[in-house]
């Protein structure tokens, strides 16, 4: 009977092993398939005239571009340059109008056409090559000196395109090649937002308006708005301590594992008296010879904003009050080009807490 009962558990331990595995297997290709869904999506969404009219018409972006690449031309005359992610092509344009030898303009989605239209327009085809397809996938006739891109998204890494620079320059780049841009930091403050509390009072005023009390709808108002990542304009005056760099890429020497799963602490004085109602995030690129784009709240305005993740509860601060936490940006798990944020932290000596903000495309 023994035996018996020794040879039922190894058969059952070998089944259960086989059900454990096909369930990874399962999920893996789920994940994958999820994830593919999602590149199709994100391909098909840059095929639509209006993100890139979004962007052509912000003056601090594309023109921060336009002199970056000018002031390189010694860096890039006579080279051969990658546009990654080139979009309507303006950027391989700049490339040549610095005196490019030639420009691979890859891109991934069907705006390809027009791209290659707009390039003939200003009679560069013989200079610019467009290339439609996901920079992973793309094989390049020769290895090129310079990599341009515009591949930012909110918080700097949202939408994950950072991974499809990189790619190319590991394996399309020369040794000593130029990145342009060539540096990044991503900066994190407190802020105050005296709207929000404007927001949270309508639920009050439905009492006067319909003679029915809802109050009792602002808890749930406020987690509504704290549970994911909102994109505006802040006033300078509504950051509450000095930005804290979190983070500094060196575009030539990061690698993919080190943006898959980043884990940053940080420490933050308040100026004075506030009330803290949240952490928000912008980013500064530079390019060699010094030319900086910013998405700071003391810069010009740009399409990028700031990002905001609004907190559970608001806190009073005063002078020196400090904020002390750990901020964790990794890639979601389903869907990559989205972005699973946590942040942790304490003000003063007062309990810690904890949020989790999921940052998809309901971007407010």
């Amino acid at each position: 009977m023994d035996l018996l009962i020794s040879i039922y558990k190894y058969f059952r331990k070998k089944f259960d092993d086989n059900v454990d595995d096909s369930r990874n297997v399962t999920d893996t290709v789920e994940q994958t398939n999820t994830a593919g869904n999602q590149d199709k999506e994100y391909f098909q969404s840059y095929a639509d005239v209006g993100i890139h009219e979004e962007m052509l018409n912000d003056a601090v972006r594309t023109n921060a571009y336009r002199y970056a690449i000018l002031k390189n031309y010694e860096k890039i005359r006579g080279k051969v340059v990658a546009d990654v992610g080139a979009g309507t092509g303006i950027l391989s344009i700049f490339c040549v109008q610095a005196g490019a030898k030639k420009v691979y303009a890859i891109e991934g989605s069907s705006l390809s056409t027009q791209t290659r239209l707009v390039v003939a327009e200003n009679k560069m085809s013989d200079r610019i090559t467009v290339i439609q397809g996901k920079a992973e996938d793309v094989r390049l006739p020769e290895k090129v000196d310079v990599i341009v891109s515009e591949w930012m998204g909110y918080s700097l890494l949202y939408e994950s395109m950072l991974p499809s620079v990189l790619h190319i320059r590991d394996h399309w780049m020369k040794k000593g090649g130029l990145m342009l841009p060539s540096s990044a930091v991503l900066y994190i403050a407190p802020f105050s937002d005296d709207e929000i509390t404007e927001k949270l009072e309508i639920w009050s005023e439905m009492k006067d308006r319909y003679k029915v009390s809802m109050d009792c709808m602002k808890n749930y108002a406020r987690q509504c708005i704290s549970r994911g990542a909102h994109v505006r304009c802040v006033s300078p005056e509504d950051i509450i301590s000095h930005g804290y760099p979190l983070v500094t890429f060196d575009l030539h020497k990061v690698s993919i594992s080190d943006i898959s799963d980043i884990q940053r602490k940080f420490e933050l004085s308040c100026f004075g008296s506030s009330i803290f109602h949240g952490f928000v995030l912008w980013f500064t690129v530079t390019f060699p010879e010094n030319v900086v784009l910013s998405t700071s709240p003391y810069s010009q305005e740009t399409h990028w904003g700031q990002t905001l993740f609004y907190n559970d509860t608001e806190i009073e601060v005063k002078q020196d009050t400090r904020i002390c936490g750990n901020l964790s940006i990794k890639p979601n798990r389903n869907k990559p080009r989205f972005l699973d944020v946590h942040i942790s932290y304490q003000v003063d000596k007062d309990d810690i807490k904890q949020k989790y903000y999921y940052m998809s495309d309901n971007i407010t």
